[in-house]
């Protein structure tokens, strides 16, 4: 996915330059004052296509510039607009199949209550919008050698990542059994609810099961049985969703011996308690900018001070929000590991300061 044309090879030193000579600014900064979709180095994306499935979602389909190198089924990619003058990013996975992945990007974004991005793009996004677009990234993929069986299993918003895969391995004429178990509040929720009635009704070897949880609750081994009678060693499953749910699949799956079996993306993590200030003086370096530790996380602390740091996800996932901690002890939120090397990169949005810190923001 890093291959590079003669024609780049030759054009990277003639940017490279112009370049040097457009410092402090990137050169496509000044390009995009032209023509936004002219970019020397960033990929960006024009929307060519809208839909509004429902209330409270919509399907994009992104032309991305030349620099897209395409992605894998299940990963995901960071997009950037600018909202009131600020350029923001977020995560969200491709749904297409991978095969298809070089010329568009299809995205289905769900407006999430305190989601300023989603909520954007939801609301206002058009036809000739021109967005950021990140390289593909992540490891929740569909390995290159097929298993024999899949199980996709999703919640919620978390029915992106899958859906590519089951985009994927029907362009590919995958032959194996594939059952599609997905979560829902409702089922006016779902956004591709008559594509997946349709592939039910169609194709034989795969199964689809959309549990509304108001009704039905959670899941439990029953919709598992029966969406997937023949699930045993050859299966893989593959689950994207809140962590209540890939906790329950895996306890399910470790219980019988098939926890090895089962990949997942973690797609919200249990809501950060704060530590608490530890009394210590946080310093943002290159900002000149200094407060003391309210205890929450760095990237929360950068904001409260006025600054802007780069970020996406806001989970640990992204690593857009990576920067280098001079010095000073940090602590990781998620793990509770402690960090006193100084000069090395930490992500802001899951550490937290122990004690004084200086970061390079």
């Amino acid at each position: 996915m890093t291959t590079s044309s003669p024609a780049s090879a030759v054009l990277r030193p003639i940017v490279s330059l112009v370049e040097a000579l457009a410092t402090p600014h990137a050169v496509d900064r000044y390009l995009e004052l032209f023509d936004p979709m002219v970019t020397a180095r960033e990929t960006r994306a024009r929307i060519v296509r809208v839909d509004r499935p429902t209330a409270d979602s919509v399907v994009l389909e992104l032309r991305p510039t030349r620099q897209w190198r395409g992605f894998r089924a299940g990963q995901f990619v960071q997009v950037g607009v600018v909202i009131d003058g600020v350029r923001h990013t977020r995560c969200y996975s491709p749904v297409g199949a991978e095969s298809g992945g070089r010329s568009t990007v299809e995205l289905i974004v769900r407006a999430h209550p305190d989601g300023l991005v989603s909520q954007y793009l939801v609301r206002h996004a058009a036809v000739g919008m021109v967005v950021d677009l990140s390289a593909a990234a992540g490891e929740f993929v569909l390995p290159r050698r097929r298993p024999s069986e899949v199980v996709l299993v999703s919640g919620g918003s978390g029915i992106t990542p899958v859906l590519s895969m089951l985009r994927t391995l029907r362009d590919e004429g995958f032959t194996g059994p594939v059952a599609f178990l997905h979560y829902t509040r409702t089922l006016d929720d779902v956004p591709v609810l008559a594509e997946l009635r349709d592939r039910a009704e169609t194709r034989g070897d795969v199964t689809v099961r959309i549990v509304e949880t108001a009704a039905e609750g959670r899941f439990r081994r029953a919709h598992l049985d029966e969406v997937a009678p023949w699930f045993g060693p050859a299966s893989e499953v593959f689950v994207c969703g809140p962590d209540t749910l890939s906790g329950a699949v895996r306890e399910l799956l470790d219980a019988d011996g098939f926890g090895e079996q089962m990949h997942t993306e973690r797609f919200r993590i249990a809501p950060v308690v704060p530590a608490g200030p530890t009394g210590g003086v946080v310093s943002f370096a290159r900002s000149g900018v200094a407060a003391d530790d309210s205890g929450r996380s760095l990237l929360e602390q950068a904001e409260a001070a006025g600054l802007q740091p780069e970020h996406g996800c806001r989970m640990g996932i992204c690593f857009s929000c990576t920067a280098v901690k001079r010095s000073g002890r940090t602590r990781n939120i998620l793990t509770g590991d402690t960090h006193d090397d100084p000069d090395q990169p930490i992500q802001l949005c899951i550490s937290a300061p122990v004690g004084d810190v200086e970061i390079d923001v």
